[in-house]
């Protein structure tokens, strides 16, 4: 049989346009359409309604609002238009920020302090990109945040459309699921599994993409694909046509059949009876336990009032880190907030509840020999972490910590630790907390002292202050100083150290929590990453409280840098009026220096008459030098 006439002139042109061999039959061509299009046989069973006006975006829309989710944070761009527009009419709100990583950050703030999954939508290429620093900050911090990128139209992928990149490549190791939705069918079910995904097991930041052609309405993506059905018509078009037709049908096919949008449920490993058994034992057996609550100690299912309680019921001392900080109060009996080496050193049973054996505790080195130790967590890896070094864990629980704690104390009734341990450590943590307080009397090289100013500004906190950690130096003395109030109102970034998380988490913050004070501590280095988010406080009527430790220095680095290397290169900044330049945000703007040091008072008055009348405040306070974290380190 006679082969067919080779392809030539216009249709091959057509042919490269779509990725299609050139130089074969037109049998051929038609077995290879049929083949990349198998979509054809799920066509035969589903209505294309080509006259509909809706479209994916608010499928996107009706899954969010399944999912309980009050906020999506976004930096405009075309490619997810239809995605807010829905989201808006539903009554989700739309909180557009000034930069996209603000976007991922704000959401990771809703995740911690709420308990669902934060949601953030950027546009494609350079808005994806921006997010990538936000994403794995969550990822370290375990805070279950959806990202929804936008993305080129399937058709054009690869082909050199408008910010079109490899976006999976990215995320997938940062992620704990990423996929490209490339049918308007597959919305419903892909977003149901990246939700349950974001919260089962260990939580993190899953990533969704949707190329544009997916959001749209069928008329438009149809008009935009290039299809020709006016004029002569030649063979090479009329293949295309089919091929396009055929491509859209497929994208088009099912997509506004009924689907459940209920969430998927979501799981979280749990400890067995014999361990929660042996931990009793353990504890029964201890003469000077210590509990490490770390962040991920606050995660859903069991409430952090719960936990609280449970924590109170077993009367263990406590060192709280991460979200967990405020667990107990402003003042607790059990907590223990200085000398935590020393601690570590003499106890004889450590329990790490969500707490890592990482940098933080010397990769595990802080502990007695003669220790046991119980360490619990959701995420093997993490439960681990260097115990082929420093430490071997008595017992590791691979589990939810509130969940195992309640178990433990539920079968420790009757249980008292030893009152003299507890005083031990009590009376260490007032002696060091009475160092603390004298070091804000020592008069510093130039401008204020940081930690009379940070003394005098706890006094100003009030009950439901949500305290918002970005910066080095001045932030660490702030950890030493000022106290959270309660469960989930102390934000930092976490292990990943990140410095501009302070806008977004104070926009979630606040969102969340509209009846509190949210209050930035800046350092001036960290300040510049995030200060432009005062013109999204000003528009969205979010107002926050901004402290800025201002010692026109990176003092973090500077401070080893210098005595080490003899050189102060790359750590200088200015004494710059940051006051103004909130002011020109639509914020009020304060400055705190020697010439005003009598009167501090008065300053934080007036910052907290302006915030309660719906004005964000930046509290520009120049500080020098101190001796105060002399030895702490920055790597």
């Amino acid at each position: 049989m006679a082969s067919m006439p080779k392809v030539g002139g216009d249709l091959q042109k057509y042919l490269a346009q779509y990725a299609i061999p050139t130089g074969i039959s037109l049998a051929s061509i038609g077995v290879l359409f049929f083949l990349k299009r198998f979509g054809l046989i799920y066509q035969l069973f589903h209505k294309v309604e080509e006259k509909s006006k809706k479209h994916g975006g608010e499928l996107v829309a009706e899954v969010l609002q399944a999912h309980n989710v009050k906020h999506v944070f976004t930096l405009v761009g075309g490619h997810i238009s239809p995605i807010l527009v829905a989201c808006e009419k539903l009554g989700i709100n739309i909180v557009d920020t000034r930069h996209e990583v603000t976007t991922v950050f704000a959401a990771d703030a809703v995740a911690r302090m709420s308990g669902t999954v934060g949601v953030a939508a950027v546009t494609a290429g350079p808005g994806v990109t921006n997010t990538v620093t936000a994403v794995k900050n969550a990822q370290m911090a375990e805070s279950p945040v959806l990202l929804i990128g936008g993305a080129a139209a399937t058709l054009l992928k690869g082909r050199g459309a408008l910010q079109d990149i490899d976006q999976m490549s990215l995320f997938k190791p940062l992620c704990k699921f990423c996929t490209s939705v490339t049918h308007v069918r597959d919305i419903v079910p892909t977003l149901k599994k990246a939700f349950q995904i974001a919260q089962s097991g260990t939580p993190g930041p899953v990533f969704v993409e949707f190329p544009i052609d997916v959001l749209y309405p069928y008329e438009m993506v149809k008009r935009e694909i290039g299809m020709k059905d006016k004029g002569p018509i030649g063979l090479g078009q009329r293949i295309v046509n089919w091929y396009l037709n055929n491509h859209l049908n497929n994208l088009f096919a099912g997509a506004w059949e009924k689907r459940d949008t209920t969430p998927l449920p979501v799981t979280c490993p749990q400890a067995t009876s014999s361990q929660v058994q042996k931990c009793i034992e353990l504890i029964s057996r201890a003469k000077k336990p210590v509990i490490l609550v770390g962040s991920q100690a606050t995660l859903p299912p069991v409430p952090v009032e719960d936990l609280r309680k449970a924590l109170e019921t077993l009367g263990i001392p406590c060192f709280l880190g991460g979200m967990s900080r405020g667990l107990l109060g402003k003042h607790s009996p059990i907590q223990v907030r200085q000398r935590r080496r020393e601690a570590l050193k003499d106890a004889d049973l450590v329990i790490l509840a969500g707490a890592v054996c990482d940098f933080r505790l010397g990769y595990g080195r802080v502990f007695s020999k003669k220790c046991k130790i119980v360490a619990i967590n959701r995420d093997k890896v993490q439960l681990y972490k260097n115990s082929d070094m420093f430490w071997k864990p008595a017992l590791p629980v691979l589990s939810d910590i509130a969940s195992f704690i309640t178990s433990v104390v539920h079968g420790l009734s009757g249980y008292k630790c030893d009152p003299d341990w507890v005083k031990l450590l009590r009376d260490r943590d007032i002696e060091k907390e009475n160092a603390n307080m004298a070091k804000g009397s020592e008069v510093t090289d130039v401008h204020l002292n940081p930690v009379k100013v940070l003394n005098i500004v706890e006094e100003y906190l009030s009950d439901n202050a949500i305290l918002v950690a970005d910066g080095g130096d001045f932030v660490g003395t702030a950890a030493y100083i000022l106290r959270p109030r309660g469960p989930l109102m102390w934000l930092d970034p976490g292990a990943f150290g990140t410095l501009g998380v302070g806008g977004g988490f104070a926009l979630g913050a606040k969102l969340c929590r509209p009846e509190s004070d949210v209050w930035i501590i800046y350092g001036d280095g960290s300040l510049g990453f995030s200060i432009a988010e005062f013109d999204t406080y000003t528009r969205h009527k979010t107002p926050v409280l901004a402290l800025v430790g201002n010692d026109a220095s990176w003092m973090q680095i500077s401070r080893e840098q210098v005595p080490i290397f003899g050189s102060n290169v790359a750590c200088k900044l200015e004494f710059s009026e940051y006051e103004l330049a909130a002011q020109g945000l639509g914020a009020v703007g304060l400055r705190l220096d020697r010439t005003n040091e009598d009167v501090m008072d008065k300053v934080l008055e007036k910052a907290l008459e302006e915030y309660k009348k719906g004005n964000s405040v930046l509290i520009n306070v120049l500080i020098g030098k101190t001796d105060f974290r002399e030895g702490s380190i920055s790597v």
